[in-house]
């Protein structure tokens, strides 16, 4: 299992439960996984709010809002068994928010027919982090924390392990196992302003499923959150919460307009994160922006009592990294890259890669959000496909009645990291970090044009030059270096895989913007797969089934925060 997120964490969980011995790798501490950060809510239809809400409804809410580019298999699955995922979290001691009489609660989040999001307080995503973690550890799972996966080890196609290195001694692994789960999330550090922590989805899965022989779908679909912090460097792109808007936060430029009347003058703040951000974002590249490039988001307007009650974490947040208290003034935000919607090609039956014995899951996998993901989503995704690949796995491992290896492939991953470590160009790789970031940010952001991705990639081209003289220099506090070295490699894959299958996608949908394509081109309605440089494939999308395609609707969201 490579990551320790939840994703990770209920495959493990359900190959430990079916008796299969299992291992559980990643290279950040299990109880600060990204799953950690996810606030607002885990999707099921309950029905315990609205009777009316089937997961036929979910489902056909999920396609509508992907822009028709999700993969209707997969979405079924997800939405059909979300409910046995809930009960799975129960059955671990997840503490629900409940109505008085005991029913877990529901609310809206994003474009949702029902209220069907279910929650602990704004901090969903860490306990849902916490249960998994104290059911690994009930069931006795390993979970090795502090270890940097460089390759998936293969032979013919099959796999028959992993390599890898301790982040702290620098001891090397050879990772023996049937199969390999790959849960390392997606590649939204790869611009300059992300939600992602530092050193975290930087295109991990990306590169070990390429160079393991699987394919990537629609890296080019990246949602932006529209309200990042754009100060201090060091946190650029932390989340303000859409919460702020929620409660009646306003959005204005540097002239002081309240700019959403230009974009959506019925909603105004309350519009969708993918036109907000793309309002945020014109009004930046037109000359409105706050000095620092960014646009005013103010809620000193609304009573201090309802700020500490319904928004302390971004009040606490704005005092430890800025010294602001928003009660009284406006916090300076800009776009900022949230979420990978592509990911590594799955089939929607098991989420199984093409690679005999090679699975991917959660932000790491693709499929399910299309050009843009209804908000709650993303956690009940790992729960439903966290249960179906452990099931999966286990029945894969036991079939086989041998397990070849090949001294070439290990030799091939000892030799990676042999030559890294010998390394001692002139290059820094924190500075081609940035100079990567920079590009697409610049180049691949959330509006782009031909011009610009192909201007990206000419600097991409630039970079990787520059990549192979990097300098890689371990010290007495570990093999961090090493690691960025790696995450280089990976967000550079990650870079090409994007700028080429935006290029590729010469229309707006959703998340994706080309202002020299403005319009949904029908015609467009596939998924582009990614196998290597300049090998970009349109993958046809099923057919939507009829009964759920009589359910998609335009959601009234008068008076809702939508996503």
């Amino acid at each position: 299992m490579i990551g320790s997120g939840g994703a990770g964490l209920r495959a493990a969980i359900e190959l430990a439960e079916r008796g299969v011995d299992v291992m559980v790798v990643g290279k950040r501490s299990k109880a600060d996984a990204h799953t950690a950060l996810a606030a607002g809510g885990i999707n099921a239809a309950l029905a315990t709010m609205d009777p009316a809400d089937t997961w036929q409804q979910h489902a056909a809410d999920t396609i509508k809002e992907s822009y028709l580019l999700a993969n209707p298999e997969i979405v079924r699955v997800v939405a059909e068994q979300a409910a046995r995922g809930i009960e799975d979290l129960e059955r671990y001691g997840m503490p629900f928010a409940r109505e008085a009489d005991g029913r877990i609660s529901q609310r809206f989040f994003g474009a949702h027919t029902f209220r069907r999001t279910s929650f602990a307080g704004d901090y969903t995503g860490l306990e849902i982090q916490r249960t998994l973690v104290n059911r690994a550890t009930q069931l006795n799972i390993p979970i090795h924390d502090t270890c940097y996966i460089t390759r998936i080890l293969t032979h013919d196609n099959v796999v028959f392990g992993a390599y890898g290195f301790d982040l702290d001694t620098g001891t090397r692994y050879v990772f023996h196992a049937d199969v390999v789960i790959l849960a390392a999330g997606g590649h939204t550090r790869i611009w300059r302003r992300t939600s992602s922590r530092r050193d975290e989805n930087t295109g991990d899965s990306f590169r070990l499923a390429v160079l393991a022989g699987g394919r990537i779908r629609d890296p080019e679909l990246v949602q932006f959150h529209p309200s990042g912090l754009i100060e201090p460097e060091n946190a650029a792109g932390t989340l303000v919460s859409e919460a702020a808007r929620g409660e009646g936060g306003v959005l204005t430029n540097a002239e002081g307009e309240r700019f959403m009347a230009r974009y959506d003058p019925q909603r105004m703040e309350l519009s969708t994160r993918d036109r907000v951000a793309l309002a945020a974002y014109t009004e930046i590249k037109e000359g409105r922006g706050t000095p620092n490039g960014g646009v005013w988001l103010d809620v000193s307007h609304l009573p201090r009592e309802q700020i500490m009650q319904r928004l302390p974490r971004v009040y606490q947040t704005l005092l430890e990294l800025q010294m602001k208290d928003i009660t009284q003034e406006p916090v300076e935000i800009a776009p900022t890259a949230h979420y990978s919607m592509g990911g590594v090609w799955v089939s929607p039956a098991d989420h199984s890669t093409g690679v005999d014995g090679l699975y991917a899951i959660g932000e790491a996998s693709s499929g399910l959000h299309g050009a843009n993901r209804l908000g709650g989503n993303s956690l009940i995704e790992l729960l439903v496909y966290g249960r179906i690949v452990g099931e999966a796995a286990a029945e894969y491992s036991a079939s086989l009645d041998a397990q070849r290896r090949s001294h070439e492939a290990i030799d091939e991953a000892r030799s990676e990291v042999d030559g890294l470590l010998a390394a001692d160009g002139p290059e820094n790789v924190r500075a081609l970090q940035r100079a990567l970031r920079n590009t697409m940010t610049e180049h691949a952001g959330v509006v782009r044009d031909e011009a610009g991705l192909r201007k990206g990639l000419a600097e991409l081209d630039q970079l990787e030059a520059r990549i192979r003289n990097v300098g890689v220099h371990p010290d007495l506090a570990g093999f961090q270096d090493l690691a960025h070295a790696f995450d280089l490699l990976s967000s550079a894959l990650s870079a090409r895989a994007t700028l080429e299958c935006a290029l590729e996608r010469r229309e707006t949908r959703g998340c994706h913007n080309r202002s020299d394509h403005p319009d949904l081109d029908p015609a467009q309605q596939v998924n582009l797969v990614w196998s290597g440089p300049g090998q970009v494939e349109r993958e046809e999308i099923p057919a939507v089934p009829a009964e759920i395609a009589a359910l998609m609707r335009d959601v009234d969201t008068a008076g809702k925060l939508v996503e």
